[in-house]
């Protein structure tokens, strides 16, 4: 029977080879939050602490057909997406994923940290909006807001009447989490949660703005702490806080460990401090 299996979460993201982001990040952070993680790769990328050198999309068929198998085996209650790799990919994700019941949260990563596009038609950004459609929770930052709505969200109000757009666009949609690493502010990192049921009563999570290098893979690991919290039962609220509560100790916690000669990624199984209450 399907109700006596443990509800899991499955990655559908790229790889990181240097281990700091995409299916390996997430699969860390499942494992360090309490819950099982399957994953489904869409890209192999050629990446490391410096920097993404390559982007290689799979097949849409073979990405299509990791989600099919797993999908009728496991018992996944959340998806959680991130790099897709192409806007073919993103169809394919899309069909599959049509009878899927639970909860999709769509970590729109459309651009490395040093600038190169991680999606190979990025001029068919359109072709991503069915794909879109589907999700019940998106964890943009500025630039991904920015690109998916077409809006310039230079200000907060901005961002916020972006965020409301999209809402309103997608009906599917329950919750639009703004990552507020860039915005220019220099005390504290504000992230906003807007819900459809009460998009006009945005909720602020701050936390004191950390001076830190080894930030890589920060977009998802929230996302997919976000998908382990939910799985918990934590509403978007509370899923919210612990999620930018587990991101911000772990970046404090990897301030002076070097994996690379770049940004390294975040320490998710070294320090064992990190207990699922974080941000209560």
């Amino acid at each position: 029977m399907a109700d006596s299996l443990t509800p899991t979460v499955l990655s559908i993201a790229g790889s990181d080879p240097s281990g700091g982001a995409g299916i390996q990040a997430d699969l860390k952070t499942f494992t360090r939050l309490g819950v099982y993680g399957a994953a489904a790769i869409t890209c192999l990328t050629a990446q490391n602490t410096m920097g993404v050198t390559a982007v290689y999309p799979l097949a849409p068929e073979i990405v299509a057909e990791q989600v099919r198998v797993v999908l009728a085996d496991l018992r996944v209650s959340q998806i959680k997406i991130g790099m897709i790799g192409s806007a073919l990919i993103a169809s394919a994700v899309n069909q599959v994923l049509d009878d899927f019941k639970g909860e999709i949260i769509y970590d729109p990563v459309l651009t490395s940290t040093s600038g190169m596009p991680l999606l190979v038609e990025d001029a068919d950004l359109p072709g991503l909006d069915s794909l879109i459609s589907r999700v019940t929770v998106l964890t943009p930052n500025l630039d991904e807001l920015r690109q998916i709505s077409g809006a310039d969200c230079l200000s907060v109000q901005d961002s916020l009447r972006a965020a409301r757009g999209l809402l309103g666009r997608y009906p599917r949609l329950q919750a639009v989490v703004i990552k507020g690493g860039h915005f220019a502010t220099s005390a504290q990192v504000d992230n906003y949660l807007l819900l459809a049921a009460e998009p006009q009563a945005p909720i602020k999570i701050s936390l004191p703005r950390l001076s830190v290098k080894n930030s890589h893979g920060t977009g998802c690991t929230f996302a997919s702490a976000l998908a382990a919290y939910r799985l918990q039962g934590a509403d978007y609220e509370l899923a919210c806080r612990r999620s930018s509560a587990f991101v911000w100790q772990l970046l404090r916690a990897g301030m002076n460990v070097n994996y690379g000669h770049g940004s390294s990624g975040l320490p998710h199984h070294l320090f064992h401090f990190l207990t699922a209450e974080s941000g209560r």
